[in-house]
This record gives structure tokens, sequence and C-alpha cells, in this order.
């Protein structure tokens, strides 16, 4: 099973992570690091291994991530991924292959880690481009509660724009109060 996360280094909203184990090899040739494949064609992709593999998403809220920080949150919302999948697959599963250098703790599975997963192993490159579409279209979502920060544009990350908006109107709900960018300007 290849986990990864996306929206660690977001100024607002959840982080997500997706959970991936395939099925077969149908789709080997088209995967590849999320970040390095345009956003149309990762919402191609994305149905694609939802229809034809076993997957799990799981997210850590903004709530969740002020009170534990983002790297804790991460390693929490991957670890519901996990359990998803294994629901979903209706077994544990038998070893965890996560994008990174840390280990989901107090997770009695095995796990290795692998930097620059999303480039090296396919499991790992399917669960980066679900997260991401998957957190891409919750930032979609949020943006039509929060018209003024351009949340469908930038999907939360630290973009001139999206900084802009915080210092204009001030953090949303939807905002990390206890990241740089953002707790300047908490009333």
């Amino acid at each position: 099973v290849g986990v990864d996360e996306v929206g660690r280094g977001c100024l607002a909203g959840s982080v997500f992570a997706a959970a991936v184990c395939l099925k077969n090899e149908d789709l080997s040739d088209l995967l590849s690091d999320s970040k390095l494949i345009s956003e149309s064609r990762r919402e191609e992709l994305s149905p694609l291994i939802l229809q034809q593999h076993y997957y799990g998403i799981g997210s850590a809220s903004v709530e969740e991530i002020d009170e534990i920080n983002i790297l804790q949150a991460s390693l929490l919302a991957m670890k519901r991924a996990v359990l998803a999948i294994e629901k979903q697959m209706n077994q544990i599963a038998g070893h965890i292959l996560i994008d990174g250098n840390q280990k989901i703790p107090r997770f009695d599975r095995m796990q290795t880690v692998i930097v620059k997963g999303d480039l090296r192993c396919l499991p790992i490159s399917a669960a980066s481009i679900i997260a991401k579409v998957t957190r891409d279209q919750y930032m979609k979502a949020e943006a039509i509660h929060h018209p003024n920060y351009g949340f469908e544009k930038h999907k939360g990350y630290a973009s001139e724009l999206h900084r802009g908006a915080i210092q204009k109107f001030g953090p949303t709900p939807l905002h990390r109060k206890t990241f740089k960018g953002v707790k300047e300007f908490v009333r």
C-alpha cells in the first residue's frame, strides 16, 4: 500500500492523505509525482485510479493541525487513509510504503519510508494523484464560502494573492492559526 499526503505547506485547509494498492499495472506508464502532472491530467487519472484499484483517503482538520502540528497531523491523515483502504480491502495492509522520511507513529504495520517515493514507487504515485485531486476539490468547494481568498486558484498555498487576502480580510476558520503568515493576523 502506497501512502502520500498533500497540503502540508498550505496556510489554509485540512491536510489530506491517500493510500493506494494497485490491482494491476494498467496505469503504470501514466503515474508519476502529482506535482509533475498537470491539473487537468491529474483530474483524468484520479477517477481511473479510484475505479480500478483499492484506495483510502484520510485527512486531518485545521484544528488538529493547530493542536498537534502539521507533521503529526500529516501522519494522522496517513493513518486514517490506511485504515480506510484496509476497510475497503477487508484486510490489514501487509506493507505500507510511505512517501518521505517519517513512519506513522503508534501504528502496528510494516512500514518503509521512501524519500521521493512519489517519483520512485507506483502505489505512492497513485496515492499522490488522488490525494492532490481530492484536496484541490475540497479547496475549490471552500472557495464558494470564502470568495475573497482565491482558494480555487492557489488551493490554500502561500501565494501573493492569498497572503494579500489574509492581510486585507483577516483569517477565516479555514486558516491554520499557528502558521506564519496567518498567526500575525489572528485577532
